[in-house]
């Protein structure tokens, strides 16, 4: 298996441009990424702990 290919296909710097030929990727493919996965439960747990905060004020 070539590096380009675990690198999703991204042309090397001294290869010819890559033709595309499968789908573009969309908004599924950018969820599976792990460092933006971390970064939205992140804001979310922020999120939810400000609303538990807001709604029982010990």
């Amino acid at each position: 298996m070539r590096a380009a290919a675990l690198r999703h296909d991204l042309p090397e710097m001294n290869d010819e441009p890559a033709e595309i030929t499968d789908e573009p990727r969309g908004c599924l493919f950018a969820l599976s990424q792990p460092p933006l996965m971390f970064f939205l439960a992140f804001v979310g747990t922020l999120i939810l702990l400000t609303a538990v905060h807001d709604l029982y004020r010990w």
